[in-house]
């Protein structure tokens, strides 16, 4: 994946985080892929994730969401789009997902903090992650922004 990647959770954070990176890739005529991670326990044995089954219904019902979402904004920013927009979901570790797809991009974009629940924290652990492990340069959009 090139151009810029956002990754987003449905929280406020990642809301921000998504009108930033659309308008960014509006700017530079880049192409955006959205994506979005459904969070599956790792398997006892080999410590990758493990998808129990049903997860392709709730795989595609966050799609459909972040869809969802990137065509609210779209229809904000009226004349200035993206290149291309294309929204991903799957099922694993979120800041793992993001890190890989991080390699071929240009731009990694993340909200400060996601759904957990440490509120008082400035830095959510996947942007912690994304941060210090991304393959690209990356934006922490904090939430108001």
């Amino acid at each position: 994946m090139s151009g810029v990647i956002v990754g987003i959770d449905g929280s406020h954070h990642s809301s921000h985080a998504l009108d930033w990176a659309m308008a960014e890739a509006a700017l530079r005529g880049a192409e955006l892929t959205v994506i979005t991670v459904h969070s599956v326990p790792a398997s006892p044995w080999t410590g990758r994730p493990w998808p129990l089954p049903g997860e392709e219904d709730i795989v595609e019902t966050i799609r459909k969401s972040a869809q969802d979402a990137v065509d609210k904004v779209a229809a904000a920013l009226g004349d200035q789009q993206p290149k291309s927009v294309k929204v991903v979901a799957v099922a694993g570790f979120p800041a793992k997902a993001l890190i890989d797809t991080s390699v071929s991009a240009e731009l990694m974009v993340v909200g400060s903090r996601g759904g957990g629940g440490f509120g008082s924290l400035f830095l959510g652990s996947v942007a912690s992650q994304v941060v210090h492990h991304a393959k690209c340069p990356v934006v922490v959009v904090p939430a108001g922004r």
